[in-house]
């Protein structure tokens, strides 16, 4: 049986989930909510299927409502993810899960005490180019792993597809590509090595200590079962945009680039894997709700809980810390 979704966030990232699970069989958009008018419209425009409800609590509340996915700035998960415990809905959060650490440890003992179905979006949990290198490494393909490097580098931020999330994202409050894509593998750091300690971090903000703008460069050294990790990220410059994760071992390297792709060496040139992937991005984004359903029929899956979440949250805001 389809899954009904209510969807609260009608945002960038509520546009990219209502466009993937219109096209998977497994998901029905139920209703939706968002503040801004504008994006109501738009989404009603858009799926015609939808009801737009007039508040997130009409809709968390429905009887047609299975599954409830959050997609608000973090400042808000909180309170979305109270009323969906409140009436008893499975819960599918966006990362990442806040930006206060007390605020989100209450909020996953209050999942974790309530034994709903909770999921946040890693979707590296199952993507084809994580699935090759997890393998690899328990086959011990690339023998002594001597460190792994993680680089960004992004001529604007919040890059240009984001702008209408461009008042929160942009600010350190809440923002930053720290939090949005740092998240990312922060959790792919602690699903392959496991948990992640911070030996140093030196984080620079454009309007210096006392502004509101989010960081423009970030230097990191951590630490994930004897395995040293250094992060580099920058903003400004023009230039494409970078986002790698490179494992360095002694018999064979992996670096996971472009988000989903993913490439080798064993000494000479990058060899591209995965080729038979025609469309590594949607190929992603179908494995992830797969991963999903498999989540709510009770089926075996890697998909991230709310305490995978809070554990890469907290590492971030210690990160990001004064």
């Amino acid at each position: 049986m389809s899954q009904r979704i209510a969807f609260i966030g009608l945002g960038v990232m509520g546009q990219r989930m209502l466009g993937n699970m219109h096209i998977h069989d497994d998901f029905i958009l139920q209703a939706g909510w968002d503040p801004d008018d504008a994006a109501c419209r738009i989404t009603r425009e858009t799926y015609p299927e939808i009801k737009i409800g007039s508040s997130a609590e009409e809709i968390i509340k429905s009887p047609d409502t299975d599954v409830v996915y959050i997609a608000c700035p973090p400042l808000w998960h909180a309170e979305y993810v109270a009323m969906a415990v409140a009436a008893g809905k499975s819960i599918f959060c966006e990362k990442p899960l806040g930006v206060d650490v007390a605020k989100s440890r209450a909020m996953v003992e209050q999942v974790e005490k309530s034994g709903l179905i909770n999921a946040v979006n890693f979707p590296f949990a199952r993507a084809a180019a994580v699935d090759l290198i997890r393998s690899e490494l328990a086959a011990e393909a690339l023998a002594k792993i001597s460190g792994v490097d993680v680089r960004f580098h992004f001529s604007s931020w919040p890059r240009d597809w984001q702008m209408d999330a461009a008042g929160w994202l942009s600010r350190r409050e809440q923002g930053g590509f720290t939090r949005e894509v740092f998240s990312h593998y922060a959790f792919l750091i602690e699903r392959l090595f496991g948990p992640a300690r911070l030996i140093s971090a030196n984080t620079i903000y454009p309007d210096g200590a006392e502004g509101e703008m989010s960081e423009s460069h970030l230097h990191v050294l951590l630490e994930s079962a004897g395995v040293p990790i250094s992060v580099a990220g920058s903003v400004d410059g023009v230039g494409p945009d970078l986002v790698e994760f490179t494992i360095w071992g002694s018999r064979r390297s992996y670096r996971l680039y472009d988000w989903n792709r993913v490439c080798s060496s064993d000494g000479g040139a990058w060899r591209e894997a995965l080729t038979h992937i025609e469309d590594p991005r949607q190929e992603g984004y179908r494995r992830m709700l797969d991963n999903f359903r498999a989540l709510l029929e009770g089926r075996a899956n890697t998909m991230p809980t709310f305490s995978e979440a809070l554990s890469v949250q907290e590492l971030v805001e210690e990160i990001l810390q004064p």
